[in-house]
């Protein structure tokens, strides 16, 4: 049975972190005009810490958070010896019919992304929207992520999706439910449309969750598909070193952002910018945005268990669709232009599963719910009202 639970840090907790900060010792140098280019830039990383230091209130960011129903509920996680305390939001809709959908976050992110959308999406008509559009919204940590206990090791993405299967139906007993995406998130959410079409009814994503197979038993690329792939492999040579150290290497990095909250953001919140504007002088979100989401790392100390999962996934070669099988549930797809990878072509997407909505956005980036979250919040609608309702 889930059990009421409540985020309240200790004092101790805090007060440790602000003697840290206080003894911060930044880089030596940075190479002349480097910005972004080398990493963390090093102007916007001295405004971030004395803002944590002098003006960020965690207080007001976990009264915020608390305002949402919080639970946790052991879960059975396959080939281990005991249930894995799961920790997630549980947000009734309004309405006797509102359609249950379970929101997954990814790496660096947490439930924190999702604070902006629960409310309009389980009280539309509070928030200029139609009751019949509500949602019955579960917004879960992932396994080793903010409040939810870490897996004995290393698991891939399916193993979750089992997991998040067992959460819905045996832990709230919920049947049908829709499931979205971005990042982890996104590919946890296709395995789960793609092992459980029983019980999930729609899969909407915004970011491509499967690579297909691309074998020689498989249709040969189009021209299309050859030159999206060499696009991404560009985009992704200077954005993804951090997932060979994650998958490799991360009991080596854990002890450097274990000990240190400055080391933790830095690594961190260059993400929030190169993976939004990587143009731009600064993240678009706002430093209290940023450093919410780096303390639910902080207080939680989850950042090494958070990396498991690139391990996981390496070793389980669950980043790629069976050959035989393709997602036969509705599939909706969100993709925005400067995410990690340039949106696809949809016949990309076609050779995982169906594509029944296909909606590019002009502009943004790979944190969805927290950079948009009314696009996101009507294209899910949308796709709902069209496909599943």
């Amino acid at each position: 049975m889930p059990t009421p639970f409540r985020i309240d840090v200790a004092d101790e907790v805090l007060s440790d972190l602000a003697e840290r900060l206080a003894r911060t010792r930044a880089p030596r140098a940075a190479p002349r005009d480097a910005g972004w280019a080398h990493g963390m830039n090093a102007g916007y990383m001295a405004r971030l810490l004395d803002y944590w230091r002098d003006g960020y209130d965690w207080r007001a960011a976990e009264a915020a958070l608390n305002r949402f129903d919080h639970f946790t509920a052991p879960v059975a996680l396959d080939g281990a010896e005991a249930p894995l305390e799961m920790h997630f939001i549980h947000q009734a809709g309004e309405g006797g019919a509102a359609m249950p959908l379970l929101l997954l976050h990814g790496w660096p992110g947490s439930v924190f992304e999702f604070q902006e959308v629960i409310g309009p999406l389980t009280r539309p008509s509070a928030h200029g929207g139609a009751a019949a559009d509500a949602f019955e919204v579960v917004v879960p940590s992932l396994p080793g992520y903010g409040f939810s206990a870490p897996p004995p090791g290393p698991i891939g993405p399916r193993a979750i999706a089992a997991l998040m299967h067992r959460l819905m139906t045996e832990t709230l007993g919920i049947e049908r439910f829709m499931v979205q995406g971005g990042d982890w998130g996104a590919i946890i959410s296709a395995w789960m449309a793609l092992d459980y079409p029983e019980n999930v009814v729609g899969a909407h994503l915004n970011m491509a969750g499967l690579r297909p197979s691309t074998g020689p038993e498989d249709a040969p690329l189009s021209e299309e598909e050859t030159r999206w792939i060499a696009a991404a492999r560009g985009r992704m040579k200077y954005e993804t070193a951090y997932q060979d150290t994650h998958a490799t290497k991360s009991e080596t990095l854990a002890w450097s952002l274990m000990d240190s909250p400055a080391g933790l953001a830095a690594w961190i919140v260059e993400k929030f910018h190169g993976w939004t504007t990587p143009e731009a002088a600064e993240p678009l979100f706002t430093m209290d945005q940023l450093l919410t989401n780096v303390m639910i790392y902080w207080v939680t100390e989850s950042i090494n268990s958070s990396t498991w999962l690139y391990r996981g996934f390496r070793e389980s070669g669950d980043g790629r669709a069976p050959a035989d099988r393709r997602i036969e549930v509705p599939c909706a797809y969100q993709l925005v232009p400067l995410d990690l990878v340039p949106p696809p072509p949809t016949s990309w997407l076609a050779r995982v599963g169906r594509v029944d909505r296909r909606n590019d956005v002009a502009t943004g980036g790979h944190f969805v719910a927290l950079e948009n979250g009314p696009l996101l919040i009507d294209d899910v609608r949308a796709f709902a009202r069209d496909h599943l309702r």
